[in-house]
């Protein structure tokens, strides 16, 4: 069971059955690749779609869904996601990136003009997606956080870009030339951060095929189980609301969550706020808006707490109580 020290509790003697439903870490394959995710290191050469192609063939799915397109030649994390995982999609593609570029500048560009250059293309700028772009072309703003330089060998510069989703990085480069009066080349690009995951996390192609040829040849999961990783880790940093069973099985079938069904919340919740709703074993349930502020769930006895936007978890993964 999920540990509830730093909520306010409003249920002390809630309990969930050992029957139905389990902790997401405890999930089997099959478990997983219903709602569950990964993220590969996207080699050079292949296109995002590729990718997910290859790797939706090797788990032996219908569809895998892919968060945030990467150009071919580009390298980097790229988050895939296998059934209800897929409602996540637009959250995982609007979460900020960060990337590493090489660039080639001409030889006549000293460093306090690159410095200045590169000072102009931060914070919003306008970025329209360049004619390799399968998206329509229009203008768009884009806010670069932080644009630093790492190292530079006479001509070639190491330049990393934390900045919001959506922004080209070829069309960067090229205003970029545009600002030094000259073109500059975009040797390499690398996106190292998803949202809150790093490359450190990712796994390659080559990984991922050895994973399922030792699950479906040897009998032997646990590689594919620390490559597939539950829904419920890409929900990190949401506030969380811990519901009973009954009401867990109540809101799948589209039901609201109401007073009865909360055991605990955390702190400072407002009216509006996005919650992910967990059952004591930290599973997924849905993401929901409150409906009422947290601090005065302790007076009331009915009433909607929240409606779900997204629901996440299994139709009658617990029984109804209705």
């Amino acid at each position: 069971m999920v540990d509830l020290d730093d909520c306010i509790m409003l249920d002390e003697t809630a309990t969930s059955s050992p029957k139905h439903g389990c902790v997401p870490t405890d999930r089997d394959i099959a478990g997983r690749l219903a709602a569950g995710w990964l993220l590969v290191d996207k080699p050079a050469g292949p296109t995002s779609h590729q990718v997910s192609a290859w790797a939706r063939d090797l788990l032996g799915l219908s569809k895998l869904g892919h968060g945030g397109t990467l150009d071919p030649f580009a390298t980097g994390v790229l988050a895939l996601m296998s059934g209800r995982t897929m409602r996540l999609t637009d959250r995982v593609l609007k979460s900020g990136k960060t990337y590493v570029v090489v660039v080639r500048l001409s030889p006549d560009v000293d460093d306090a003009t690159l410095a200045a250059a590169l000072t102009e293309l931060k914070g919003e700028i306008l970025n329209v997606p360049p004619k390799q772009s399968a998206v329509k072309i229009r203008v768009r703003t884009r806010t670069l956080h932080e644009v630093d330089v790492h190292e530079r060998e006479q001509r070639h510069v190491v330049i990393s870009i934390s900045c919001d989703a959506g922004t080209y990085i070829r069309t960067w480069a090229r205003d970029l030339g545009l600002l030094l009066g000259t073109p500059v080349g975009l040797i390499e690009l690398r996106r190292t951060h998803s949202g809150h995951f790093s490359e450190d996390s990712t796994v390659t192609m080559q990984q991922l095929a050895d994973a399922v040829w030792l699950w479906q040849v040897k009998e032997d999961p646990t590689a594919l189980e620390r490559v597939l990783r539950p829904v419920e880790e890409l929900l990190v940093g949401i506030p969380r609301v811990f519901v009973k069973d009954g009401a867990a099985a109540a809101v799948c079938h589209g039901a609201p969550l109401l007073r009865p069904g909360v055991i605990a919340i955390d702190h400072g919740l407002a009216n509006g706020d996005e919650v992910r709703l967990l059952t004591l074993k930290g599973e997924a349930v849905a993401l929901a808006r409150m409906q009422v502020d947290g601090a005065r769930l302790a007076e009331m006895k009915t009433g909607e707490v929240a409606k779900s936007t997204t629901v996440l978890m299994e139709v009658d993964t617990y029984p109804r109580g209705w």
